[in-house]
């Protein structure tokens, strides 16, 4: 393995001379942080990959994994649905994701095998360590603050998954036969919980009390519940770690100093911060040429 540090929207065909699978996830996520400059998102998360996967199968790239991600789907309402119901996305992230979906998916042929994985949202202990995600947040403020405060009105669904559970899906398929995966999409999760649940879920596996507190905030329009068992039926996976498994695994990291609260873990805080200082820069070019 050897890494290539490089803008996914310069990729050059060097790059993908040898390769044999490209598990594709290089975007601007979540759907906040997609909203910080959309048209940004929109090159990297769709226009990128979508070029990106051109050149794999021109290249002759075998197997082409696209992470895409459960938030395709938007409101569902209080229906749990599959790959085949109709998506609604709500942000321009989910947007990015579902184009992404509809450009690549149909290069199938040829001896290319492009999927798409509809993950979940994400939780545990990873070495580009994220506090910006449901599970991982609350375990951190309860630690932090004794307290979790409970956004968005807390009756909405969202579908979990254990970082590892999403690397060993992908393993299975780049392994899959061909046959089972060419040109499918494969939702990627644990299971489903509310996200006032969830908080007392993080309360209850913690030593030490917890105050799990409601914000009177606008309610989030984005709410999904997703079935899981197209991956289990046509890659052999269930997901291993349930989210009070990942709090209990990340109370112990941040125990033993493991990881730590630092400005790259919060998406948005860090993208805003490097926009910030782009622009900046531009700024000061500006005036040096001016004088």
């Amino acid at each position: 393995f050897t890494p290539v540090r490089a803008d996914v929207r310069n990729i050059a065909a060097a790059h993908l001379e040898g390769i044999d699978a490209v598990i594709d996830m290089a975007a601007l996520s979540n759907d906040p942080a997609g909203e910080l400059d959309p048209a940004l998102t929109r090159a990297i998360n769709y226009e990128a990959r979508r070029r990106l996967a051109k050149m794999a199968k021109r290249a002759g790239v075998e197997r082409y994994l696209l992470m895409s991600s459960c938030s395709v789907y938007g409101d569902t309402g209080e229906s749990t649905v599959d790959e085949t119901a109709e998506v609604g996305p709500l942000t321009t992230y989910a947007q990015c994701n579902r184009l992404a979906e509809e450009a690549i998916l149909p290069l199938a042929g040829d001896g290319f095998v492009p999927l798409a994985f509809r993950n979940a949202t994400v939780f545990g202990v990873s070495p580009r360590m994220r506090f910006d995600l449901a599970v991982n947040l609350m375990t951190l403020n309860a630690v932090r603050e004794s307290r979790i405060i409970v956004m968005g009105g807390g009756r909405q669904w969202r579908p979990f998954v254990h970082v590892r559970d999403v690397a060993r899906a992908a393993l299975l398929a780049l392994e899959a036969p061909a046959g089972e995966v060419s040109g499918e999409v494969f939702n990627i999760g644990h299971g489903n919980l509310q996200i006032r649940p969830l908080a007392y879920i993080v309360r209850e596996n913690l030593p030490f009390m917890v105050e799990v507190a409601m914000a009177p905030d606008d309610p989030d329009r984005r709410n999904y519940r997703v079935d899981f068992s197209k991956a289990r039926e046509h890659l052999g996976f269930t997901a291993e770690f349930s989210p009070a498994d990942g709090v209990r695994e990340v109370y112990e990291a941040l125990k033993r100093g493991e990881v730590d609260e630092e400005p790259q873990t919060h998406t948005v805080r860090w993208y805003q911060a490097l926009l910030d200082a782009e622009r900046l820069v531009r700024e000061v070019s500006l005036e040096g040429r001016l004088l």
